[in-house]
């Protein structure tokens, strides 16, 4: 059984109170004192809201077990079921337009529409796979479509096509960013030195 460390009256697991007070405050500049009380302030506030939200969702699948149940071996009737549902309030009306502001977001979060992933930052494949799947991987979008004037086979991956794919991503991106000097076709990796990305 774990045994909960005392942070501003929450009971918080110690490898949590480890990770937050050695790795995350001390790169902010927060003190982990006002943390925790930050913390324990939004939990106070919207604990008994969130409890009432998750019991009347209790509520809710309650009712509609019990609704086919008493149904069972009926065919299904859409427009019952949509009037069963508005009558316990899971259906509501869709309200009037509205506009929503949100401050402190980095531009290519809050202009660029994208799947968000939360990822591990310790694991590179994850964090590639996180990148591909917000802003869309150059390889995948050649070998899955028909950009190189084919589809690609049925079936495991095609050596062949894939060789095609890397050929044909690399003139892109000579067209599109340039390299300083020499094509992409010639690097090998790239490093960060002196904070400027040198091709390698």
């Amino acid at each position: 059984m774990t045994d909960y460390l005392d942070r501003a009256g929450l009971g918080v697991a110690p490898e949590l109170a480890s990770f937050i007070e050695a790795e995350v405050l001390p790169g902010l500049g927060i003190e982990a004192g006002g943390f925790w009380a930050g913390v324990a302030d939004v939990f106070g506030r919207f604990a008994p809201e969130n409890r009432a939200l998750l019991a009347r969702r209790d509520d809710f699948q309650a009712r509609i077990d019990d609704w086919y149940r008493a149904r069972r071996g009926q065919a299904n009737d859409p427009v019952a079921t949509e009037g069963f549902l508005r009558e316990i309030g899971y259906l509501v009306e869709e309200p009037a337009a509205f506009t929503i502001t949100t401050g402190n977001v980095d531009a290519e979060l809050a202009t660029l529409a994208g799947p968000q992933l939360v990822v591990p930052i310790l694991n590179a494949r994850f964090l590639l796979n996180a990148a591909n799947a917000r802003w869309g991987s150059l390889y995948d979008a050649f070998y899955g479509t028909d950009a190189l004037g084919d589809l690609p086979p049925k079936g495991p991956y095609d050596a062949a096509r894939g060789a095609r794919v890397v050929a044909r991503a690399k003139a892109f991106l000579d067209q599109a960013a340039p390299l300083a000097s020499g094509s992409y076709a010639d690097v090998a990796g790239f490093s960060v030195v002196d904070g400027a990305l040198v091709p390698a």
